[in-house]
């Protein structure tokens, strides 16, 4: 197959679904995966890598459903380098009108290692799987896992397999972030210059941020030839997460005096995506995370101020508009209206139906008599709070703590478990704990506490907090969040949050839809 990309084009190929999902504690539902998938498809991504079909049932009926509903992307499945992986994962993306299969398998000594195979045995599996895969799809992409640790001469030798058994896409994985830009732009360019048929493929590069480079990593390999990056929203992966989609796209188009590269990517869709993907995920963005952070188009100091008040150029190098953030206060309170809420709700990226406004302007105006100024990240944060709160068979009704330096905080807890209400007077060390036995106390469980988080959303003592929970439970992991004005009443909502997510999770065991077969350790 001739490459028909142009040379100043960048396919994006996301793996937020796949790759970002193996971050612990990360597991989307399916209605959040189709959702992400959906965002994804409309703001020009190229590949959505949507999951693993081989690793559960819930996975190959949310790639399946992406696969059928997709409109722009084509979207692909992962499968390890065997028949029945990549057979299953034909069946889940066959209908999508653009589709592929991405294969793997580890070639470095040390994943050579993990199934025993010699170089010679592994080479003839990567014939005899790639050639299936090509038989079932005409667009394959194969990836060396560990490509980075590779000897050279092994990496070249089935790199040229893998072309000539059908591969139209060659992805190197620096699996564990050890590369570095100049390796890693010399690695592309040298394979493409030495293996027999390099030119009749397109090259992408897969880079791990253990290291803090992925993204120089994979601009340096777009630089070498790579015409393709892998990477998620937010930079979310497992350990230190993958090369950040936002990063790469808009260091792209900031810079390409010195990059002349483009993606098809539509930047003003950024923000909007970002924020749901670290709700979904319970991954939040930290402040000073590049494009998406809180304060990556924030000025506190002096100098910064007034060189921004004569000419914004002076300390920014993009526009905030270009990612889609408004980077302005809201203008609303406790008088303003739906049809003024709606506006601003769409200004801010989000999609109202008339139901779901309905129930965010209740809270809207809860939150208004509440607070001094509302800003646009207080509504960030009520869009995040509620969330499946519809199905919710736990929920919070009222919660009032007594805590001091006299003695033990006290908790009384009003909650509603399947619709009747149920109380609980506990005790704890600080209200947070009280508020947590008291939950516990109404509803017991075994559920482990693996992470909470409180971040405040604005500035100010009246300020929303967002609390983070992350539950573990018999090998289910669920993440809760919640914002409220009080840090203890969220905390107890994020907790909530979580315990309804493990109980729809224990739910669909049955199905296997969270249930996971598959050794996550053997994936890039």
């Amino acid at each position: 197959m001739t490459n028909t990309t142009k040379q100043d084009r960048v396919l994006i190929f996301d793996t937020t679904l796949r790759d970002g999902e193996q971050s612990p504690g990360a597991t989307m539902t399916h209605d959040e995966k189709i959702e992400i998938a959906e965002m994804l498809d409309d703001m020009g991504v190229d590949i959505i890598e949507a999951g693993f079909p081989i690793a559960s049932e819930g996975d190959f009926k949310a790639v399946s459903e992406i696969a059928e509903r997709s409109k722009n992307s084509r979207i692909c499945g992962l499968a390890r380098a065997n028949f029945t992986d990549i057979d299953r994962c034909w069946e889940a993306i066959k209908h999508a009108e653009q589709s592929r299969i991405h294969t793997f398998i580890g070639t470095s000594e040390l994943h050579r290692a993990i199934p025993n195979l010699t170089m010679d045995e592994m080479a003839d599996k990567i014939h005899e799987t790639v050639s299936h895969a090509r038989n079932l799809c005409e667009n394959v992409q194969w990836s060396p896992m560990d490509a980075t640790r590779t000897e050279w001469d092994y990496l070249c030798r089935v790199v040229e397999i893998a072309i000539k058994a059908g591969a139209t896409t060659i992805n190197i994985p620096d699996t564990v972030g050890y590369t570095a830009p100049d390796e890693s732009a010399d690695l592309i360019r040298n394979l493409i210059t030495t293996v027999p048929g390099a030119d009749e493929v397109v090259f992408a590069t897969h880079c791990h941020n253990d290291l803090g480079m992925a993204t120089a990593n994979s601009l340096a390999a777009v630089a070498g030839g790579a015409r393709q990056i892998e990477c998620t929203i937010n930079g979310l992966g497992e350990r230190a997460g993958n090369t950040a989609l936002e990063e790469v796209v808009m260091a792209l188009k900031t810079r390409n005096d010195i990059m002349p590269w483009h993606t098809g990517i539509d930047t003003t869709k950024i923000m909007a995506i970002s924020r749901r993907v670290a709700t979904v995920s319970g991954f939040p963005v930290q402040f000073n995370k590049a494009i998406v952070g809180k304060n990556a188009f924030a000025h506190e100091s002096g100098i910064h101020q007034d060189g921004m008040l004569k000419n914004r150029e002076n300390f920014e190098i993009m526009l905030p508009e270009d990612v889609g953030l408004s980077g302005t206060s809201l203008p609303l309170g406790k008088h303003s209206g739906r049809a003024a809420l709606r506006d601003k709700l769409e200004h801010l990226g989000f999609d109202v139906g008339d139901n779901q406004l309905k129930d965010v302007f209740v809270r809207f105006k809860d939150l208004a008599d509440r607070k001094k100024e509302v800003f646009d990240d207080d509504i960030i944060a009520l869009m995040r709070t509620g969330e499946d709160a519809e199905n919710d068979r736990l929920k919070l009704v009222t919660l009032r703590v007594a805590c001091g330096t006299g003695g033990p905080a006290e908790a009384t807890m009003v909650m509603s478990v399947d619709g009747e209400n149920k109380t609980a007077i506990c005790q704890g060390d600080g209200p947070v704990d009280a508020a947590f036995n008291a939950v516990r106390e109404v509803h017991p469980n075994k559920a482990h506490l693996q992470l909470y988080q409180v971040h405040a959303v604005t500035e100010g003592t009246d300020a929303q907090a967002t609390v983070s929970v992350r539950l573990e439970e018999d090998g289910n992991i669920a993440t809760g969040q919640s914002a409220d004005t009080d840090t203890v009443v969220a905390s107890a909502k994020a907790y909530i949050h979580a315990l309804n997510r493990l109980m729809v999770r224990r739910g669909k065991m049955g199905e296997g839809a969270d249930n996971r077969e598959i050794n996550w350790k053997d994936v890039t």
